[in-house]
């Protein structure tokens, strides 16, 4: 399981003072946490995860390997919930607890340390701080090879890590390089049809809808749907994140129809298992919305829009670089109606957030500063009209 964390200062009661009945009481409150968490039960398992933290940290102090390990757990809860700024907190915390652990002969404790520079790298990279970020993945990942071999599994992990970070970052050449990497690797020690290789092709399709390359992403695509499908089902939320992203490279070859559909039953799924406020809604509403665009179904695409844009807002708060793609998108819809100032006016607001969080030669900033200057123009001289870009 994958593992956030989040604040700690719940205190809780013994009924003895015995340390050893203590931490034994913690492990029981972990396990059941766990199973609770395993069954969906994220406020049940939350409670219990903190209960056991506070014994552990009453026992063995607030910098054990154990409060790292159950801040990592108890994190998870967090980032199930989409609660990142929690989950940033219990992360950031670990790490700080790990950086203080030297004994790397000791297996758990090395795996517990590679997983603690993990998550911190990985929250980091949601969050759109992808500077910040890459120090955590480079550390993970020079960790890992040293600790544990550079073709060991660990080591793969730590590249599709790094390569979902340049994905994002916009630095494709090595996130592919990372990718092909950890694919070699996975290779060597799984089946050729093995659902662990369904989350590098699922990345690579993903890495070429960033390109804007979208034919060449289809079959990765393609693939990580019939590796995980065949291996969870068709109603699993991975399952149903390999439909959205095959759906949107779809969408950007003009495969409507077949990216609806897939849109379409990817949010069932999700909605039935997290709801209608998770982060994989508005990703999916976002990319719903440019079908409907495309469809010239103006009205329900800025629902959809809107929609989207008002989860990512209240999950990420204004200045990040995914709402500002939503921003960025919503303008292209009003600029597509005509409407050039009121779409200058979003790309105004997402070009500001790209400009400060990304490179100049990114492909979202140089896509929004295009979309910014060409609807000012329109706006204010009546130039030519030009089709506005979204951004992918």
């Amino acid at each position: 399981m994958n593992m956030i964390a989040a604040q700690t200062e719940l205190a809780t009661q013994s009924d003895t003072d015995d340390p050893d009945a203590m931490i034994e009481e913690a492990c029981r409150l972990h396990d059941e946490a766990v199973a609770a968490c395993d069954a969906g039960q994220s406020d049940q398992s939350e409670r219990l995860f903190r209960r056991a933290l506070a014994l552990f940290e009453q026992t063995e102090g607030a910098d054990h390997p154990d409060v790292a390990a159950l801040l990592g757990n108890l994190g998870a809860v967090y980032e199930a919930r989409c609660d990142y700024t929690q989950a940033q907190l219990c992360y950031e915390r670990a790490a700080r607890i790990v950086d203080e652990i030297c004994d790397e002969g000791d297996e758990d404790l090395a795996r517990l340390r590679f997983q603690a520079l993990s998550n911190r790298g990985r929250i980091l990279r949601m969050l759109g701080r992808y500077t910040e970020a890459e120090s955590f993945i480079r550390r993970a990942l020079d960790f890992a090879e040293r600790r544990f071999g550079a073709e060991s599994l660990t080591v793969a992990w730590a590249l599709n890590d790094l390569g979902m970070l340049g994905k994002f970052a916009g630095w494709f050449d090595q996130s592919e390089a990372c990718y092909r990497r950890a694919l070699e690797i996975l290779e060597t020690h799984c089946e050729q049809d093995s659902p662990e290789l369904a989350s590098l092709y699922h990345n690579l399709g993903g890495l070429e809808h960033a390109r804007g390359r979208y034919e060449a992403g289809e079959p990765f695509a393609r693939k990580s749907v019939e590796l995980r499908e065949r291996a969870l089902g068709p109603n699993h939320t991975d399952v149903a994140a390999d439909m959205a992203a095959l759906a949107a490279l779809l969408e950007g070859q003009g495969k409507l129809d077949e990216a609806e559909r897939l849109l379409m039953r990817s949010l069932k799924i999700f909605s039935q298992a997290y709801g209608e406020e998770h982060y994989e809604i508005a990703v999916n509403l976002n990319n719903l919305a440019a079908i409907y665009v495309a469809r010239g179904h103006y009205i329900q695409a800025e629902e959809s829009y809107r929609r989207a844009l008002s989860l990512k807002e209240e999950l990420f708060g204004g200045d990040n670089v995914d709402v500002a793609l939503t921003v960025n998108n919503l303008g292209v819809l009003h600029k597509e109606q005509g409407e050039y100032e009121k779409a200058a006016q979003l790309f105004h607001r997402a070009l500001a957030v790209f400009e400060d969080e990304l490179a100049a030669d990114h492909p979202h900033t140089v896509i929004c500063r295009e979309n910014y200057e060409d609807a000012m123009s329109y706006a204010v001289r009546g130039d030519s009209y030009n089709k506005s870009r979204f951004v992918p």
